[in-house]
């Protein structure tokens, strides 16, 4: 019996950084290797062009993704990994779904109406693959009849359209998509180290760590990591969220218990914390600063992987447009 295939994306839009690691990469490791799925892991570069970006340095973000897939251990023997735009049958299928999709369930989408308001006062302004992004990214799910799909929790409302749409063109076009589920990161959302209260993003490059980071970076942002007034080292998110991210962190990457960590270092200040962590952050991503493929080996492995997966999304888009009754090249 064949394993149900998993699908999820990482846009190509600069540096990555812990929360990225931490809320994808390290869980899609863990996903191939558990040996349950057939995984397709792409680079959401079309989804990327949503924001403002260099066409000069896109192709070298692309290849930067494409490296941190491997420094982290996704294996091309294991999983496909491809660029989005190299299978242009998703862009086809997006087409498709506007379509099907009610505006107003796209204007009700909470990244939308976050990015909308963070971007500009006035609407008119605001890009239309904003709004469009969920169908994009459900074309990339239900193309590969994908079952499983990693997400952190601000992606569940865009899976749940993408189960909506797949229900209303089966019941309006007959049986073709499969329903996909998702697979939920278990680290909580990463926070800045400089503003707790805010994720993690290389737009505030002091509180966030690159995943290229030198040990020196590494152990000096988490030096001057915000904490709070007390030295208690003590999981409460809301009254002492500085050092409730850190231990989510520490926690995420030793695979301890954050209930053991508060043992193990009851007594401790912050500082003997922090010095631990960075030891532990440094080592972890040890990967990402000496893996350095070359390009040509890098393009060679991801045109391997698009035809992968072009094999895959022509079959389907052959079954989709003949559900449409339209015409189909051979």
């Amino acid at each position: 019996m064949a394993k149900p295939i998993l699908i999820s994306g990482i846009q190509p839009t600069g540096r990555l950084h812990l929360g990225n690691y931490l809320g994808a990469l390290k869980n899609f490791v863990e996903l191939q290797n558990s040996g349950k799925y057939q995984c397709l892991f792409f680079i959401a570069d079309y989804h990327s062009l949503t924001i403002d970006f260099d066409p000069k340095e896109k192709a070298g973000e692309v290849l930067a993704v494409a490296n941190a897939y491997l420094a982290a251990g996704i294996n091309p023997k294991k999983s496909t990994i491809f660029v989005q735009s190299q299978v242009p049958e998703s862009t086809e299928l997006a087409w498709i779904f506007n379509t099907l999709a009610p505006i107003g369930e796209l204007e009700r989408m909470t990244q939308y109406k976050e990015k909308k308001s963070l971007a500009t006062n006035h609407q008119s302004s605001v890009n239309i693959g904003l709004l469009t992004y969920p169908l994009l990214m459900a074309a990339d799910i239900l193309l590969y009849d994908a079952k499983f799909v990693p997400v952190g929790e601000d992606q569940l409302q865009h899976l749940e359209l993408t189960r909506e749409l797949a229900r209303k063109f089966n019941n309006r076009f007959g049986k073709t998509f499969v329903e996909p589920h998702p697979i939920l990161a278990k680290t909580p959302r990463v926070m800045s180290l400089d503003n707790p209260e805010k994720k993690m993003s290389k737009s505030l490059p002091s509180g966030c760590l690159f995943l290229d980071d030198s040990p020196n970076e590494i152990e000096n942002k988490i030096k001057r990591a915000i904490t709070d007034s007390g030295s208690e080292i003590k999981y409460d998110a809301k009254n002492k969220a500085g050092i409730s991210n850190l231990l989510n962190i520490y926690s995420a990457l030793s695979g301890k218990s954050i209930a053991d960590l508060e043992k193990k270092y009851r007594g401790q200040g912050y500082a003997d914390f922090k010095f631990a962590l960075a030891k532990i952050a440094t080592e972890t991503l040890k990967p990402f600063r000496k893996l350095k493929t070359q390009r040509s080996e890098l393009k060679a492995l991801l045109d391997a992987g698009a035809k992968k997966a072009k094999k895959i999304a022509s079959a389907k888009m052959k079954i989709l447009k003949k559900k449409l009754g339209l015409p189909s090249t051979d």
